[in-house]
Formats: structure tokens, sequence, C-alpha cells
């Protein structure tokens, strides 16, 4: 009897303790959030200010109605991160927002309202605005991409992947106003590659062809252009002396 008189009150108290815990949860998540009690973690270059300038977050609001889902979209989207995380906290009590910033591996440029906005590029052909990108290995880069649009990314994508398992060195990437691509490559100078970018695989195949073929041949000095704009049919103007 003593024994399972014991035993319900400890469930009692249980009971008891858990109540009151989510009781105080409860209570902690109708506190209004302040911008100090905005945390950022994943990369020192954003402040609680960028959070708020990037969202539709105002304060005071209260730490239960924040649409963590939606300032997550509205945070990737405008600070060009690559992915990014946002929780309600109770202890400490607050915001946590972890950040995932995008490695550069080209210099950008992209024109929005007829401005020229400069930034870089990543792996995945995604746009970063200058500020929103880590200053490490950015000397580094010896990649250009002009006339950058959203359009672009999985053709920029494919360009990129390329350059790392062939042998080919791109040093320019232009896209003209209307969607014309133009490469330069270090030893085979200017490629045309045209308007499809459902060729441009076979391109690139080409492209890594021809430079293997002239690196034995020594014979790409004397390039000025190489028109791929239909691959079944290169053609290739020299200098002439």
């Amino acid at each position: 009897m003593k024994n399972h008189k014991k035993i319900k009150n400890r469930r009692f108290f249980f009971l008891i303790s858990l109540l009151f815990l989510t009781s105080l949860t409860f209570i902690k998540t109708l506190k209004k959030v302040n911008m100090q009690d905005v945390i950022i973690s994943g990369s020192e270059l954003f402040t609680q200010n960028d959070v708020v300038n990037n969202s539709s977050l105002k304060f005071p609001t209260r730490l239960i109605f924040i649409k963590t889902n939606l300032l997550e979209k509205e945070l990737k989207q405008n600070l060009s991160l690559k992915n990014v995380s946002v929780s309600r906290q109770i202890f400490p009590f607050g915001l946590k927002v972890h950040v995932n910033t995008r490695t550069p591996i080209a210099y950008g440029e992209r024109i929005f309202n007829e401005e020229k906005i400069l930034g870089f590029i990543d792996k995945d052909g995604i746009f970063i605005n200058k500020q929103n990108a880590e200053e490490k290995n950015l000397s580094k880069l010896t990649i250009e991409v002009f006339g950058w649009e959203e359009k672009f990314k999985k053709i920029l994508s494919e360009i990129f992947i390329a350059q790392e398992n062939y042998e080919f060195e791109i040093v320019k990437i232009t896209f003209s106003p209307n969607g014309f691509l133009t490469i330069e490559e270090k030893d085979l100078k200017t490629i045309f590659l045209g308007f499809k970018p459902n060729l441009i695989n076979y391109q690139l195949e080409i492209i890594n062809n021809l430079k293997n073929e002239f690196k034995k041949n020594s014979f790409s000095r004397k390039i000025d252009n190489i028109d791929l704009t239909n691959p079944n049919k290169p053609k290739i103007k020299v200098f002439k002396p």
C-alpha cells in the first residue's frame, strides 16, 4: 500500500511539474520579440538590421505569431543565401536565425531597372549581391559573368560543372540582352554558343576536344574565334597575317 501511495504521489508531482512547464512555455511564446532578441548564427556577415530590412518582420511582435517559413523564404531570396533556418526559442528567449552563405566562384554583373549591379555567381548559377558575399577566397576568382538573369542559372551551372571535369579554362561568360551566349576560353579565345541552352553539354564537349587537339598542335595561338552555334558544323576563324 505504501509503495502504491508513493507511486501515486510521484505521478501527481510529475503531472503538476509538466503542467507548470507547459504553461510557462506557452506564456513565453506570448511574450513580444524585439530586435535585440534575434540571434544570428552561421555567419558574421549579417546583422539584426539585415534580418529586418530583408524581410516582412516587424517589431515588437509576439514570438508565437512569427511565420518562420515565410521568414526563411524571404531571407534566402533577399540575402542570396544557400540555406536559412528560423526557429522560435524559449530558453534563452528569442528568434534564432541560422544561415548558410553561398560560395562565389565567379564575378557577376546583372542589369536591374536599367542599373548595373555588381556581385558574384556561385556553382549553382545563383547571383550573390556584393554585400552578401563572404570576402574569403574572392581574390582567387578568375571567371567573369556578364548579363546574368534568373533564367540563365541552369546553363551557368552546367558550364561550371564542365569546367571542373574538362581541360578547358573559361575566363568570361557573356549573355547579350537578347540571350545570345558567348564565352571566352584562355587559349581558344572567343567562342559563340548562341541561343540554344539544350545544346550546351554537347558544345562544351566539343570545346574540350578542340582544347585537347590544339594543345597537342600548338595551334590555338592563331585562333580568332570559334562558332559553335551549330555544333555539328563548327567554324574556326584564324588570324590572317
